[in-house]
Order: C-alpha cells, then structure tokens, then sequence
C-alpha cells in the first residue's frame, strides 16, 4: 500500500462512514475518523462540509499511542 497521500480535497468522501466516540456525548462537538483509500480521514463534526485532513494508519496508530501513553495529557 502507498503511503503517499493524496491531495484530501479532491478525494470523494461521500461514501465514508464516519465514526466518533462514545464517550463524545452525542452531541456535534466532536472529532469523527473515517477510512477513504487505505487512509483514515479526519474531521469536525460541528462542520461536515470542510475537507477532512487525511492520515496515514501509521499517523494515526502513532497518536493513538501516544493517546495511551499520555503523552496529551496536558492539553485537557
């Protein structure tokens, strides 16, 4: 699989099925994560229309880590 992301703002995302966390409360004030080819995509779920940011897996497995390490635990 390529790693080299494509520009995310020419990418289709209309069959993306986006996911947030439950522990989100329901509410619109969240981050959704969603998989368009082979990437994970990115956005805010209080503005659907913006272009989502695009990662690779590795990025994303590299914050989850760093999510569980604590390593962000400063910025709540």
């Amino acid at each position: 699989m390529s790693t080299t992301k494509p520009d995310p703002a020419e990418l289709d995302f209309s069959a993306v099925a986006w996911e947030k966390s439950p522990f989100s409360g329901g509410n619109d004030n969240c981050v959704e994560f969603g998989v368009v080819g082979g990437f994970v995509a990115v956005r805010d779920s209080k503005r659907p229309e913006q272009t989502p940011l695009l990662y690779t897996r590795t990025e994303i497995a590299a914050m989850i880590a760093g999510a569980k390490a604590g390593s962000f635990d400063h910025l709540t």
